[in-house]
């Protein structure tokens, strides 16, 4: 996932018009995990995965996915939203016991939709039908994958010099190491 400032696009590549607005694969305003899934599967193990399917596990907003290849589990991926399971997840992640490839954490129980500024009635109670409301119109948006994407193209190659340049590692990618924990009375107690 880029985050780019829809900003600077919106200055180096000009205006976007109305019938170009497109969004990711998923299910509401998430969908990152389903794109990165299908892109993983076919990148790594030479697999087009066309639906993928989530099955909850303590609830409805941890759910997993995972890709089987010769009866072995090759990926594992999770979307955990809302804080219970945020944290939930973090104490497993503690204990080592957090098998994941890729987990999509949003804040939100049901996702960013279901956010608290977006689907409430005037007693601050979830708004069901304009919860539904959103997703369908969400869902009528066409579906393009940001690798086709023109603005991100052009980005590769003007900005970042092609796609796979050093400029691109530098920029993009992440290393991760060990961090030795420092007591602190700001560390917060998961």
């Amino acid at each position: 996932n880029l985050g780019v400032d829809l900003s600077f696009v919106f200055l180096r590549f000009g205006e976007i018009k109305e019938g170009d607005v497109v969004r990711h694969d998923g299910k509401r305003s998430d969908g990152y995990l389903e794109h990165i899934f299908k892109h993983a599967a076919k990148e790594l193990f030479g697999m087009d995965v066309k639906e993928i399917t989530y099955k909850a596990l303590k609830n409805k907003d941890f759910q997993e996915v995972t890709l089987e290849k010769d009866g072995e589990t090759v990926l594992r991926f999770a979307s955990a939203y809302g804080f219970r399971n945020i944290q939930n997840m973090v104490l497993k992640l503690k204990k080592g016991k957090f098998l994941y490839h890729f987990v999509e954490v949003l804040a939100c129980p049901g996702g960013c939709l279901n956010g608290k500024g977006q689907t409430q009635t005037e007693d601050g109670k979830p708004d069901k039908a304009l919860l539904n409301q959103m997703e369908e119109v969400y869902a009528a948006i066409p579906v393009r994958l940001p690798e086709t994407n023109m603005y991100v193209q052009k980005m590769y190659q003007d900005w970042l010099e092609g796609m796979d340049s050093r400029k691109v590692q530098e920029t993009l990618h992440t290393k991760y190491s060990a961090v030795n924990q420092t007591a602190s009375s700001l560390d917060i107690k998961w």
